[in-house]
């Protein structure tokens, strides 16, 4: 395939996954020519529960590092330390965080490590300087955590990245609760990502707290620059102005059903119908509080709650009645994790769960996206 030379310069090459598009006949400005090239970008999130990993949890199943096929990652945290006071209000905690970032570089980059820490193997991607993946940026606010990576000979195009975070937990603001964003230009094309935890319970309201979370982490969140300057003229300020953009996290939501009745649901595995009383699917049908969100069709498990170390929801298998603090304890099951997105030039093209990961009480999911990005070049005469 012949690139035209407008791009040359500025799209990767061969050893990307990125697919060329095509050249915009008409510029869109005098003086500019634009092509497009399409990436393949992975977003996950999981809700590890307060849970330290062990040293040899093996993330690449997750991560789908064995086909290779990913130009950027992009993964979401939530409850990577304890919410409790002294996480939430004591002094930062940033061994969690390095501790999940040195996991998924030996992940991405099939890197295994000897007792002594030393590195024994590296993987093909590691004798390709293009193949190597490389962190972006990241954010970690209390339990929240983002983490961004990208194919080295792919970073150069990646400009302007930035964080925000606002807190919606205790007292709206200490961040037990809340989201990180992260943006970023790649290319000529703006994206953000914004990795929230919503307001947990099953109870009456609760919904409805948590389309208020969701609401006020759209509202409040901003982009600035470092030092506080404002966001540069080319880049947006607010999460909803992004070209591209992707919610991911515990959101939370949960089965707005008579309990006898999701029961029964559960033991037939009849998720299609339990999907019928998700919350969320309720909100993004109505128009209300996701008005021009999208997710994918979802056709695995339920992603909440099971036993730690097992594949059995925590939930009490007789039917009989509980109450007061054991009613916490067994929740029924739910769609908690979830990833949407919005924007033109996005098309999802998987939406799993992956069941494997038993740290906690809840399941990994993961998506990919097909994303397509301008390239924008000035005419010379």
């Amino acid at each position: 395939m012949i690139w035209p030379r407008s791009a040359a310069s500025r799209v990767p090459g061969h050893r990307f996954v990125s697919e060329f598009v095509g050249l915009v006949k008409s510029s869109m400005q005098e003086g500019h020519s634009e092509t497009v090239v399409n990436y393949r970008v992975f977003v996950g999130t999981w809700n590890v529960g307060g849970e330290a990993p062990p040293d040899d949890l093996d993330l690449e199943d997750w991560l789908d590092t064995k086909a290779g096929s990913h130009d950027i990652y992009v993964l979401g945290f939530q409850e990577i330390v304890p919410l409790n006071a002294r996480s939430v209000l004591g002094p930062k905690q940033r061994s969690a965080a390095m501790k999940w970032q040195r996991l998924i570089e030996d992940a991405l980059n099939s890197r295994r490590s000897v007792q002594d820490g030393e590195d024994a193997t590296r993987g093909a991607a590691m004798d390709h300087g293009q193949g190597v993946f490389r962190c972006v940026v990241s954010k970690q606010m209390v339990g929240i955590f983002v983490s961004v990576w990208a194919r080295s000979g792919l970073r150069r195009h990646v400009r302007h990245p930035g964080v925000s975070a606002v807190g919606a937990g205790v007292l709206g603001r200490l961040g037990n609760k809340g989201a990180v964003s992260v943006r970023f230009l790649l290319h000529d094309t703006s994206f953000c990502f914004v990795c929230c935890h919503l307001a947990s319970g099953s109870e009456d309201g609760d919904a409805q707290r948590r389309n208020a979370d969701a609401a006020d982490i759209l509202s409040r969140t901003s982009f600035l620059y470092s030092g506080g300057a404002r966001a540069p003229g080319e880049m947006p300020k607010k999460i909803l102005d992004h070209d591209r953009v992707v919610l991911l996290g515990d959101l939370n939501y949960r089965i707005a059903m008579d309990d006898a009745e999701a029961r029964q649901l559960v033991r037939a595995r009849k998720w299609s119908m339990l999907l019928e009383s998700d919350e969320l699917l309720l909100e993004l049908s109505a128009g209300r509080q996701f008005d021009g969100w999208r997710e994918g069709h979802i056709t695995f498990a339920p992603t909440y709650k099971y036993h730690r170390n097992s594949d059995q929801f925590c939930w009490c298998a007789d039917g009989g009645a509980i109450a007061g603090r054991d009613k916490k304890r067994h929740r029924a099951p739910a769609w908690c994790d979830r990833i949407l997105w919005r924007g033109k030039g996005m098309r999802q093209i998987r939406y799993e769960r992956c069941g494997g990961y038993r740290l906690s009480d809840h399941r990994p999911v993961r998506a990919v996206f097909h994303a397509v990005c301008e390239v924008v070049e000035s005419k010379h005469y």
